[in-house]
């Protein structure tokens, strides 16, 4: 089971990189558009990066489920996690709806909003991390 860790918590830190990482893309894409600049690089980058950030949360959460499995269904630690979880795909959801906006040319929230945007999920992923190490019920 050690092994099915090790590597359900690489395919969820490359999930977050993806998740950071993304709407950074939006902001420059946002940003550089209004500055007149060639930004169709950063839309073949967009989505290349969730591509590959998808394929990691499939990997994050069928391992998640293998560890389920394996160590049980007990603790209300675990069931708060899944909330958060939940709340993170949905985000990763939302991504994939502003990646279809750039693809089409319609991307049209400031650079600040997707500043902002880039902060969600540490506020998803913080409390995860929380109900992971420490279990505090």
């Amino acid at each position: 089971m050690l092994w099915i860790k090790t590597f359900h918590i690489l395919a969820m830190t490359s999930w977050m990189a993806g998740i950071f990482y993304l709407p950074r893309i939006f902001v420059h894409y946002v940003e550089g558009r209004e500055a007149g600049q060639d930004v169709a690089r950063l839309e073949i980058m967009a989505k290349k990066l969730y591509g590959f950030m998808t394929i990691m949360a499939v990997f994050t959460l069928g391992l998640g489920l293998w560890l389920w499995l394996g160590f049980g269904f007990g603790g209300g630690w675990l069931h708060a996690k899944l909330t958060f979880v939940v709340l993170l795909i949905g985000y990763h959801h939302w991504c994939k709806a502003y990646l279809k906006k750039m693809q089409a040319g319609a991307l049209d929230r400031s650079g600040r909003y997707f500043r902002l945007f880039n902060e969600l999920p540490l506020l998803i992923f913080i409390p995860i991390l929380i109900f992971v190490v420490v279990k505090p019920f």
